[in-house]
């Protein structure tokens, strides 16, 4: 009871401060930018800009491929405008791209180098076999450049006789799947939601010291353990409210919304815990703004491993923000994995436990100072 009337303390306290409503504000930013910024799916047709150096009968039947994969099956004489400069072009809408044909390899190259796209001009070789000169950014992969090598030695008839035989199945199909606009959302959260209380307790923390009032605890009869609780519970309260204000409007009932509390809570509690332990060892704000920030630009790493697959090594899986991130996903996923939620839930749980135990012995003896 003396703890519920000491969080309800603290939360009047708490909302007549500036740092209460920085992670609604949050929030409230994310879910507009969401809504109305970020598309549903997101586009991935990419620009090809080609020269056909060709004799008239080659270029006629190299037309005649284009046109057999263009998906209206009509060919659109277009202009297309860049850097104040207006390019005339045949355009062919194939799977993923669009192909402009240009009239020259000035414009080829040109245009490749201002719209950062790709750009090739194709010739016919003494041997005559069609010769692919391509314009590349200088940022692609060595794979999709290896690709470009080996793409024109073997006939592209065959190449697409060998993909078409590719069977490729789905060995669980039980797992439903999330709009690109969707899988952006357990990055965010993981942030706003949970490590966002990392800066805010530990800004309550320097205030209350500043203010005496950690101090004055030293000779009340509330115990210190209740006082950090509560400034936790705080924390937890705005994490919560803030997270579903995101969460709600977006996914509405797909949310496993059990579990989805179970590891908000326990992820905030740990991060509370972290903010605690901080500020512990600091006097004040400026002093420990080095030490925060350094800890939030760690736990914010696993989000670029989350949004580029490819770049995941081993010690990104170790950092506390990466299995938060792959829980939250579980828990707005059809039919997630619950086992892992549970498992990640339960660390976080753990951990917070014995990071606050520390932090209560550090601020018992600051107290009896």
């Amino acid at each position: 009871m003396k703890l519920w009337h000491s969080f309800i303390k603290e939360l009047k306290l708490a909302s007549r401060g500036f740092y209460f409503y920085i992670e609604f504000a949050m929030a409230a930013i994310i879910l507009v930018v969401l809504l109305f910024l970020v598309p549903e799916e997101f586009s991935s047709t990419s620009d090809e800009y080609l020269y056909l150096d060709l004799p008239e009968a080659a270029k006629e039947s190299l037309n005649e491929t284009l046109m057999e994969g263009d998906l209206d099956n009509h060919i659109e004489q277009v202009e297309i405008k860049s850097k104040k400069q207006t390019y005339q072009a045949q355009l062919y809408h194939a799977e993923g791209k669009k192909i402009y044909v240009l009239d020259n390899a000035e414009d080829v190259v040109t245009l490749a180098k201002n719209e950062r796209q790709l750009g090739a001009i194709i010739t016919l070789g003494d041997d005559n076999r069609l010769h692919y000169t391509y314009y590349l950014q200088g940022y692609e992969s060595q794979r999709l450049r290896n690709l470009y090598l080996i793409y024109h030695n073997k006939d592209i008839d065959i190449l697409h006789e060998h993909m078409d035989n590719l069977e490729v199945r789905s060995i669980d199909t039980h797992y439903g799947t999330l709009t690109d606009r969707q899988n952006i959302i357990p990055a965010l959260i993981a942030i706003n939601g949970s490590f966002l209380g990392l800066f805010i307790i530990a800004a309550y923390i320097f205030l209350d010291k500043q203010e005496g009032i950690i101090k004055a605890y030293a000779i009340t009869a509330s115990s210190v353990w209740q006082y950090l609780m509560s400034k936790v519970g705080v924390l937890l309260f705005s994490s919560l409210l803030s997270t579903l204000i995101i969460v709600i409007p977006l996914m509405g009932l797909q949310v496993n919304y059990f579990m989805f509390v179970i590891v908000l809570l326990t992820s905030s509690f740990f991060a509370s815990a972290v903010g605690l332990l901080i500020g512990s060892c600091f006097k004040n704000m400026m002093q420990a703004f080095g030490a925060i920030y350094g800890v939030m630009i760690v736990m914010m790493l696993p989000n670029i491993a989350y949004f580029i697959p490819s770049w995941e090594p081993l010690w990104v899986k170790v950092i506390p923000t990466y299995p938060l991130i792959q829980s939250f996903k579980e828990t707005i996923l059809q039919n997630g994995d619950m086992h892992y939620v549970g498992m990640t839930s339960l660390g976080f749980f753990i951990a917070g436990i014995i990071l606050f135990l520390i932090s209560n012995m550090r601020y018992k003896k600051t107290m009896t100072v």
